[in-house]
């Protein structure tokens, strides 16, 4: 069995090699990943405190913000800290533990994002037995399923990258620990290793994809007997869990269906999926869904009125 020898870092290049470019880039993701952290957190404690939110599908949204925070946090911070040093380094145990809990976090969000299609199945097409079906013991065990799929997922990339041997070089065009790129710094035949990591990363996202449309369909198919205003009343709670199902999926899709060959492109669709949509998320779901505004302003209300005295 291949061990991992010789070396015991690895160096980034970064986003950009220019001192003006990276200054910049501090100031934008620094500010980009706060509004992530404060939009997400939030979304959480407006479902915790509001009690017109506590539906399954707010308590399914207020798992994915959470889970999208510990996401974020995986890159994110060790990119704001890098674009101030010149040299941008990280250990070996240290990318294997980015990248283990960037792969179960993100595994944790595609089940999760999987099971909010099935509760708004369930909401639209069984709406008598909604609460029977959807129980608090339901989503609770549905989260965790979420969770250990995602740790799955997780450890069998992990375990497939492990063993493969490192001699050098150890500099990775990157800013953060990927499977690709640390595959193309492997000393031996990777090619068997590659198709198994993206056959694991891309299947995991191709099928739950595949149920998520395949529930669309069944939706939509339901709502061909409703009136104009049922049908608009039901596609209104499906618009943001669409929406955040693209800004997903799409990236993903987009790395693992596609050669191992390292694209010009992969840095921007990566600060896309680690940065941007779980930024959107937030805004998407608050922008659209009249709920939860006017339960964050009841919130923002209590909070103010706690303040004042």
């Amino acid at each position: 069995m291949a061990r991992i020898h010789n070396v015991t870092e690895f160096i980034f290049l970064g986003l950009s090699p220019s001192r003006e470019a990276q200054k910049v880039c501090f100031v934008l993701f620094l500010l980009l990943y706060t509004a992530v952290v404060l939009g997400n957190s939030l979304i959480v404690l407006t479902v915790m405190t509001s009690r017109s939110l506590g539906s399954p599908m707010y308590f399914f949204l207020s798992c994915l913000s959470f889970v999208e925070i510990c996401y974020s946090s995986t890159t994110a911070p060790k990119l704001i800290s890098d674009l101030l040093t010149e040299r941008k380094a990280i250990s070996l145990w240290g990318c294997m533990t980015q990248l283990f809990f960037m792969h179960f976090f993100g595994g944790a969000e595609i089940f999760l994002l999987t099971v909010m299609a099935y509760d708004r199945y369930v909401a639209i097409c069984r709406p008598l037995n909604y609460r029977t079906i959807m129980n608090r013991q339901v989503c609770v065990v549905l989260v965790g399923v979420a969770w250990v799929g995602g740790f799955v997922h997780s450890f069998a990339q992990i375990l497939l990258l492990f063993h493969l041997p490192f001699c050098g070089p150890n500099v990775i065009d990157h800013y953060f620990c990927d499977l690709l790129p640390l595959l193309q710094l492997a000393c031996s035949d990777t090619f068997l290793v590659g198709l198994l990591i993206v056959a694991n990363g891309g299947t995991l996202s191709v099928i739950s994809f595949g149920i998520i449309l395949a529930s669309y369909v069944v939706i939509l198919l339901h709502l061909r007997t409703r009136s104009s205003e049922g049908r608009s009343k039901a596609l209104s709670t499906c618009g943001s869990h669409i929406s955040v199902v693209t800004l997903f999926f799409g990236p993903c899709i987009f790395i693992y269906m596609r050669p191992s060959a390292t694209l010009s492109g992969d840095k921007m669709v990566a600060v896309f999926y680690t940065v941007i949509t779980p930024l959107l998320n937030p805004v998407i779901y608050s922008l659209r869904n009249a709920q939860v505004k006017k339960a964050m302003k009841k919130l923002w209300i209590r909070t103010t009125k706690l303040d004042e005295k």
